[in-house]
């Protein structure tokens, strides 16, 4: 596809990826968790530009799809059809890279992504509470990895101009596990679902 720097404005032809299969393509799904397949630099000013396309991830290793869709476009209804009903596997639907790479890493975790989704509701209302910041709420905590002997999670979030860090307990994923099990009616519809923190708003106010 040909894009243009956002910098000096010269257009160039990169290589995008309608769908990717990390079964016959192993090195993408490196690309795509570290997320340098969404980036591109130009080789005129240098300057780092984020790559928009749609794609189809597939891991069959580890039962997971994920449809980058930009907008408000939805998946084919004859391809969510013919898969909706996989055994084992997770369907999800994302609208941004950085929220493909997202999902990538949770799974990559062995977490789960509806219980990592509680994790940053009740994380926001923690720390809007403790830091008397009610804008935090609307902070957009993005799942980096998970570190240390204890597992903690380790979210970003950009605030006051900054890209902040929070590492959060494993003991809050446990706890907000607890909580869906006890509410079994928060879970995703089958087939491609849109997974974020609009979708729990529903549901958690």
């Amino acid at each position: 596809m040909n894009v243009i720097c956002s910098r000096c404005g010269e257009s160039h032809g990169v290589p995008s990826y309608p769908s990717i299969n990390t079964a016959q393509d192993p090195d993408l799904k490196a690309r795509v968790r570290d997320g340098s397949l969404f980036v591109w630099e130009c080789p005129r000013c240098g300057a780092r530009n984020l790559l928009k396309f749609e794609t189809l991830y597939h891991d069959p290793a580890e039962r997971l799809m994920v449809w980058l869709l930009p907008g408000d476009t939805l998946p084919p209804q004859a391809v969510a059809d013919a898969v909706k009903d996989l055994e084992g596997y997770t369907l999800r639907l994302v609208r941004e890279a950085g929220d493909l790479v997202e999902k990538v890493n949770i799974h990559a975790c062995g977490l789960d992504d509806v219980v990592v989704e509680m994790c940053k509701y009740v994380t926001r209302m923690e720390m809007a509470d403790q830091q008397k910041r009610p804008e935090i709420l609307d902070a957009p905590l993005k799942f980096f990895r998970v570190e240390g002997p204890d597992h903690d999670l380790v979210f970003s979030f950009p605030l006051d101009g900054e890209m902040k860090v929070v590492n959060v307990g494993f003991n809050v994923y446990e706890d907000a596990r607890g909580i869906l099990g006890r509410n079994p009616s928060v879970r995703p519809a089958p087939g491609f679902a849109l997974v974020d923190a609009a979708w729990l708003g529903q549901y958690f106010r």
